[in-house]
């Protein structure tokens, strides 16, 4: 029997969520549509039948009522996975996770651990509604006591979302919607965990490095794919978490490339980008010879299905960015 199978991000999503509730009978999923429905997306499919319904528990549409209770089961012994059905929605419970869930170990000094993983699917190319491909993950990262965790495999989906529920503190884990089918690999079938804070390269380059996370990781992995018939190799780095950050990944590209593009599917203003241009001109600044150049959506609320395309960086934009970068001169 193969140790591995060929899954989409939605089935490895799916396939680890039976694993860690059959790991640990403390683990409780609930949410919008999650249980008698499977989720929306089918991220939780099968869990009710086979782990019940107190363990897999449907909410009414109250994001702030899903993450509020979050707060009291982890107070009370058991590791929460509740689900904010699009990212977008979680504004309405963001008092919730910014003051209680992101400060609760702070504020009793350490009595209470925090073990809730927020799974929330996030970003375009699937012409949803208003409010449901937003990227909100610089806004998270400024909320210390959160860890920021975005897959951009099925085996990273796995290893990631297995770690963030077997981790003591609070992790939001947002997955990309495009991602869900589309993003096909090969994943471990049994125990594995990817720890956080560790980059990914995921093409190999000396050109130029292009920095990014998410479904943004493979529009960047075919723009370095067709870049490389014109001569230009970039190298691909997937952050895999934005919190904790792997500084040290981030600074070996630089010193190794010396031009840096960096990429987000969030609006361009105070995006997680812009942190990652500040880590660059704090530890590697020296190294850099070009600006760093990024590739963002745009400073404007997320547009109706049908402008999506114009607003989401796609791999024209970013062979643009690094054909830019690879040009200037020394």
């Amino acid at each position: 029997m193969s140790d591995s199978q060929v899954m989409t991000m939605l089935e490895a999503i799916n396939h680890t969520l039976h694993q860690e509730m059959a790991r640990d009978e403390r683990v409780i999923v609930f949410g919008e549509d999650v249980g008698a429905n499977g989720g929306v997306f089918r991220a939780t499919e099968g869990l009710h039948e086979q782990f019940g319904s107190s363990r897999v528990v449907d909410t009414p549409l109250a994001e702030a009522v899903i993450a509020g209770t979050a707060v009291g089961l982890a107070a009370s012994g058991m590791v929460p996975v509740p689900e904010i059905q699009f990212l977008g929605f979680s504004y309405q419970a963001f008092h919730q996770i910014a003051g209680q869930i992101a400060r609760l170990r702070y504020r009793t000094r350490g009595r209470f651990e925090v073990p809730i993983t927020i799974r929330s699917p996030f970003g375009g190319g699937v012409r949803t509604p208003e409010l449901h491909s937003d990227s909100l993950e610089a806004q998270y990262a400024n909320i210390p006591g959160l860890k920021i965790v975005l897959p951009a495999s099925a085996a990273d989906a796995k290893g990631l979302l297995a770690t963030a529920i077997r981790d003591p503190d609070p992790v939001m884990f947002l997955e990309p919607l495009r991602g869900y089918r589309m993003i096909k690999d090969e994943v471990p079938l049994g125990e594995h965990l990817v720890p956080f804070g560790q980059a990914r390269t995921v093409t190999e380059g000396s050109d130029v490095a292009v920095i990014t996370w998410s479904y943004m990781v493979d529009v960047a992995r075919r723009a370095a794919e067709e870049l490389a018939a014109e001569g230009i190799n970039a190298r691909v780095i997937d952050l895999r978490t934005l919190v904790p950050l792997d500084v040290d990944a981030i600074v070996a590209a630089v010193e190794d490339c010396g031009r840096v593009v960096v990429v987000q599917e969030a609006p361009e203003t105070n995006g997680f980008a812009s942190e990652v241009i500040a880590t660059i001109n704090d530890n590697a600044f020296y190294s850099l010879e070009a600006p760093v150049q990024r590739v963002s959506g745009y400073d404007a609320p997320y547009p109706v299905g049908q402008l999506e395309d114009h607003y989401v960086p796609d791999v024209d934009r970013v062979m643009d960015a690094i054909r830019a970068t690879a040009e200037v001169p020394t």
